[in-house]
């Protein structure tokens, strides 16, 4: 029963960062993932950008019969129709753009539809995580913002500081995003969200994707599918069922240099290990009941069996992202 009832969801998973191949494509299929949000840059400034944006084209070329870009929300629904997978781009850092707010609209209009103000450090926009003193938005970043609002460019604060986070959420007039974090209260990291923003995440219309990175769950690669509902379960009473969705955060088939990219870019000469440290540096082992996109159909049946309708279990698993999206990826009136 729970197989038939995910096959017959949309369902939405609100980031990853895979090494691309016909074969992940594949497991997305097997596993009934209607749309993922793939981030196609870090570090990467506007050339760099352009050149993911061009991999991703042949990408679309060359295994059309699995994948199609999303445009629009609408794409989601096609995507679900022709039994494809959407693929959205996204940036986990605001480095596309680099200091010059024209390049907003210009990213929005090559598909780049989800942006991270911050990737754990302080960026031109706002203070990342790792952070010793949080600075908020910056002049910069509110007028970032304002422009994403306009364009229909979603706010991502997944790897921001507790104040930028607050005040991206009051700044923005249109709800934000964390694509891929989980609650401070289910485990003590510094990239996930404690209960104040997670509050005003909610009240504002935003949210939250919950991630299943080791780094980022209690008992890391240990963390039983039963402890992962439970969260989302404490989740739903503080936050509410609609604003929950899934950011699995999983990084397959991925060598270690990337993971050193993704901590260190160019900023540092020394090497920085994020959420690992000089003994653990390498990726985590990943979980037992996720390992990889073909077992999507474990969340599902872990939500039932946690006590969730099917109702509800369809809009964390993906149309509360769908819902979000519709509006979300709207642009407002853009003048040329």
């Amino acid at each position: 029963m729970s197989r038939e009832l995910h096959n017959d969801m949309i369902v939405i998973d609100g980031l990853q960062y895979s090494n691309w191949n016909r074969e992940i494509f594949e497991q997305l299929h097997e596993g009934g993932v209607t749309m993922v949000h793939a981030t196609i840059v870090y570090h990467e400034q506007i050339r760099e950008t352009l050149m993911r944006v061009a991999e991703w084209n042949r990408q679309f070329e060359q295994h059309g019969d699995l994948i199609m870009p999303v445009r629009s929300a609408a794409d989601i629904r096609r995507a679900k129709a022709e039994g494809k997978v959407g693929v959205m781009f996204g940036a986990q850092n605001c480095s596309p753009i680099e200091d010059d707010i024209g390049m907003v609209e210009v990213m929005r209009d090559l598909n780049l539809m989800i942006m991270q103000l911050t990737y754990n450090n302080q960026s031109l926009l706002a203070c990342g995580c790792y952070e010793a003193v949080d600075s908020g938005v910056t002049r910069f970043g509110r007028q970032v913002i304002k422009e994403m609002n306009r364009v229909g460019m979603v706010v991502d604060m997944s790897h921001s500081a507790e104040r930028s986070t607050l005040e991206a959420i009051e700044i923005s007039e249109r709800p934000i995003v964390i694509s891929h974090a989980n609650p401070l209260s289910f485990h003590d990291a510094k990239r996930n969200k404690s209960d104040a923003v997670l509050k005003a995440l909610a009240e504002s219309g935003g949210l939250l994707g919950f991630s299943a990175y080791p780094f980022h769950l209690k008992n890391g690669p240990d963390c039983t599918l039963e402890e992962y509902c439970d969260m989302i379960a404490d989740t739903a009473e503080l936050m509410g069922v609609d604003r929950l969705g899934i950011g699995t955060d999983l990084c397959q088939n991925q060598p270690l240099s990337v993971l050193e990219w993704m901590r260190n870019g160019r900023w540092s000469k020394a090497m920085d290990y994020g959420e690992g440290s000089s003994s653990n540096a390498d990726w985590p082992r990943p979980l037992s009941w996720f390992r990889d996109s073909r077992d999507f159909p474990n969340l599902t049946q872990g939500l039932l069996a946690r006590g969730f309708s099917q109702e509800d279990v369809a809009k964390i698993m993906g149309l509360n992202w769908l819902n979000f999206l519709d509006d979300g990826l709207q642009p407002q009136a853009i003048a040329r």
